[in-house]
Order: C-alpha cells, then sequence, then structure tokens
C-alpha cells in the first residue's frame, strides 16, 4: 500500500542493506499515529498492533546517510500521520513504541523521490461493547452523566441506566442513590459496563453508552 493512494513505477535502492535492524523508537523521541495492519495483542483496553506502511522521502533529502536518513523517515512519518488521530477498527492510535525494520529503498522513476516500506509497533486505546471499565464524570445533566475514559471524552450514562440513582438539584448537582447514599457526582470515578460504540469518522473521535447494570459497577 502507498501513500496517498497512489501507485508509481520504482525501482531499488542499492545501498539501504544497513537499515534492516530492529530500532527503538525513543532514540529520536517521538510518537507516530498510523493505521494499523496486523493486531498483535490485546492488554486490557489497549491494543498493540503491528504496522506497515511505506514512507516517501524527496530526492533533495537522499544526501543524508545513517541515522540522520533514519531521522529523516521519522520526521517524514510524523507529519503524513500526525493527524491520525483514531480509525474504526483499531481505536485511538497512541504512540509507537518500537521500529521493528525500515526496508530496501525503491526509486521512483518520475520524481526520484525513494519509497521505504516501514514495520513498527504502535499502542492504541479502543473500547468494546460488553467490556466493563472505568470513567470519571466531568458533567452531571437532568438525564444523565458524561465521563471520560482514556483519550475517550463522551462516555454517555443516562438516568435509565443507573437504577436507585435520582437527580438532586444543588449547586453541586448529582445523582443520588436511595438505598445506599452513595452519589454520582463530577469528579467521581465510575466502574461501567459498556453498553454501544459509535466511531465519528468526520471527528475521528468515539462515542459509547453505558450502564450500571451488573454486579460490583457504581462509584468506586
Amino acid at each position: 500500500m502507498e501513500l496517498n493512494g497512489r501507485t508509481e513505477e520504482a525501482t531499488r535502492c542499492s545501498n539501504c542493506d544497513w537499515f534492516n535492524r530492529r530500532l527503538d523508537i525513543a532514540e529520536f523521541g517521538t510518537t507516530i499515529s498510523v493505521e494499523a495492519v496486523e493486531l498483535r495483542r490485546r492488554n486490557r483496553l489497549e491494543l498493540y498492533v503491528q504496522l506497515n506502511w511505506n514512507v516517501v522521502i524527496p530526492a533533495e533529502n537522499l544526501d543524508i546517510k545513517g541515522l540522520m536518513l533514519q531521522k529523516a523517515i521519522l520526521v517524514r512519518l510524523l507529519d503524513d500521520f500526525s493527524a491520525k488521530k483514531a480509525t474504526k477498527d483499531l481505536g485511538y492510535l497512541l504512540a509507537v513504541t518500537t521500529l521493528d525494520k525500515i526496508g530496501e529503498g525503491k526509486v521512483r522513476e518520475h520524481s526520484g523521490d525513494v519509497l521505504f516500506p516501514v514495520s513498527f509497533t504502535c499502542l492504541s486505546f479502543k473500547v468494546f461493547r460488553g467490556e466493563v471499565i472505568e470513567g470519571v464524570v466531568h458533567k452531571i445533566l437532568k438525564h444523565g452523566v458524561f465521563m471520560r475514559c482514556g483519550p475517550i471524552e463522551n462516555l454517555y450514562l443516562s438516568n435509565q441506566k443507573m437504577t436507585d440513582y435520582h437527580y438532586q438539584i444543588a449547586e453541586n448537582p448529582c445523582f443520588l442513590n436511595g438505598k445506599t447514599g452513595s452519589r454520582i457526582e463530577k469528579d467521581v470515578t465510575l466502574r461501567c459496563v459498556v453498553i454501544g460504540v459509535k466511531y465519528m469518522e468526520a471527528q475521528k473521535e468515539f462515542q459509547a453508552v453505558v450502564g450500571l447494570e451488573g454486579d460490583y459497577l457504581g462509584p468506586i
């Protein structure tokens, strides 16, 4: 797959074999958000993803070599993918953990630019329907509350999904459980279950509906 949907004939760059080594991304202190092609493993809400992309380096930058060329490739990745906030399949794209391989460059015949196949691992964040998560309340409304969980700002808990809690009008509004005395108010952490998830393509954001119907759910 080539960047920007372009397909051009290319020839092999013969002096790029040294790229085939593992490189710790911390060497340059950079993070990159990209679209992934293979899931490796899942750890709670976080996904470790194996990535394979092509990076194009302009012909005028090819006089640099060694680590400087590696850095130029990383910078190009940052430029190309910094706006890639999230994807529907993988959730929010957070950071690169390792740069696993930079392949042999191929020279584009018409422009002279060089295309490098790059493989690296990325950390992303996504919630799933049926998953139990924890969120922090940041807005109280009469008909429900909004919470944050990691990069997700719009977790909505309707008053219809919090049995025995009732809205209380006050200077600091809250939902009060008349049986237990527990309160749902701003800055409280709630353990809840995800009922539904929606991806907003234009905003590159996720919205989720959650509930408190289940064992051990509620303020913690």
